[in-house]
């Protein structure tokens, strides 16, 4: 099996700095060295943590916390008031929550940090999400759609109006997803607009509305403005509230190809979830044209993966075809010795036909659309992580920690 990650040490000195300063003073290095080493790792989050007697530090990397080497409690006072004056937060506020970005350049990559301030019983939480701006966004053909998937989607997405949902935990690639779908749809004869909490990327040729609610600009809000715009494609970061549902649904019923997300176990889920909310069921059942369910699970590293028989447990897993062999990651040093490198996405891909429309115009429970879909061609989120298996991308034990029974 594959070994765990090794945990990096925090130098005071870095390699390659982050330009956060003109100074070099200790804890300027030791912020720097925390930023360098997550860039090193690819790590998307960077998680300060105090308790009682220890300041901890983690980095998200492949969607798995890893506990890398503490410095001394005694520093996280100073670090994090260094963190709050390069994000323009209030470094004498300790009691309420706080949130900023910054940029930044760190190994010679440009950086966006969204960074989170949170008043906890031992100290503040500090947990910063990692943007690197010059990797660039996937495509769709490198999300991880089977061929199949991949076209259904793109006949989805063809389509003039109507309302294409992503549906899927925090962290699960919805965004990705739909940065992928937009760039494929962003062409000089459409006007594209999102309203987004936050803007995680800057998409060319599309205008972007930053949601403010403190100064009442929610997604409901920046949606009703939008159709001002007479956009063609328009896209809603997130589905919170029966408010921002409803002008959602009208803006595909007048003719605007909308997208969107929601957080549900399963494609099918999102559809009920829109009734639950107070959306008549035949509103739902008209607009609604598809949804895609997924999780990401962490790919085999291609430099150290290697083929072995495939366990009694994992052909119990797999069912039939027998599958002779599997492919799992080593552990080298591309991968940190964890044998994983990267991630890949698994779906569940659900598109509204006719029978469907007719199930959710009866409100019908997502279980019973289950059994229909899956009727008639749906692949669910397990079934497609078999498949990722089969296909040497991930492992029996990926796809078990990211679908529950019967996904």
């Amino acid at each position: 099996m594959a070994k765990p990650v090794a945990a990096p040490t925090l130098s005071s000195t870095p390699t390659t700095p982050a330009t956060t300063g003109g100074t070099e003073e200790p804890i300027i290095q030791l912020v720097d060295s925390v930023l360098t080493e997550a860039v090193r790792l690819r790590a998307s989050d960077i998680h300060i943590e105090p308790s009682a007697e220890m300041l901890k530090v983690r980095y998200r990397i492949d969607g798995v916390l890893h506990e890398v080497n503490t410095p001394p409690k005694a520093l996280h006072g100073p670090v994090t008031s260094r963190l709050k004056i390069m994000a323009g937060l209030n470094i004498a506020e300790k009691r309420l929550p706080q949130d900023g970005r910054l940029q930044l350049t760190v190994a010679d990559k440009p950086l966006d940090v969204r960074i989170s301030v949170l008043p906890a019983l031992h100290g503040e939480s500090i947990v910063m999400r990692l943007l690197t701006r010059d990797e660039g966004m996937p495509s769709l053909k490198e999300l991880g759609f089977s061929p199949e998937d991949e076209q259904r989607w793109e006949q989805l997405i063809a389509r003039p109006y109507g309302m294409i949902l992503v549906t899927g935990p925090t962290g699960s690639g919805k965004t990705t997803t739909l940065y992928a779908t937009l760039a494929v749809l962003n062409r000089p004869d459409r006007k594209l607009i999102t309203v987004e909490d936050p803007v995680e990327y800057q998409l060319a040729g599309i205008n972007q509305v930053h949601v403010k609610a403190s100064v009442g600009l929610t997604f409901a809000a920046g949606l009703r403005a939008m159709l001002r715009q007479a956009p063609d494609v328009i896209m809603v970061g997130e589905i919170r509230d029966q408010e921002t549902a409803q002008i959602a649904i009208q803006a595909a019923l007048t003719g605007h190809l909308v997208f969107s997300t929601l957080h549900t176990n399963d494609a099918p889920s999102a559809v009920t979830r829109l009734t639950d909310m107070g959306i008549a069921p035949f509103l739902v059942a008209s607009t609604i044209q598809g949804v895609v369910a997924q999780r990401l699970v962490r790919r085999i590293c291609v430099s150290c993966q290697s083929r072995r028989p495939t366990t009694p447990e994992e052909q119990a897993f797999l069912g039939e075809p027998a599958v002779a062999e599997v492919v799992e990651g080593r552990g080298c040093e591309a991968c940190h010795q964890s044998g994983f490198r990267g991630r890949v996405g698994i779906y569940e891909l659900l598109m509204l036909t006719d029978s469907l429309r007719q199930l959710v115009v009866t409100k019908t429970q997502a279980s019973a659309l289950t059994q229909r879909a899956v009727q008639e061609g749906m692949r669910a989120l397990r079934e497609d992580g078999k498949l990722k298996i089969r296909q040497g991308f991930t492992t029996m034990t990926e796809i078990l920690k990211a679908t529950p029974e019967g996904e």
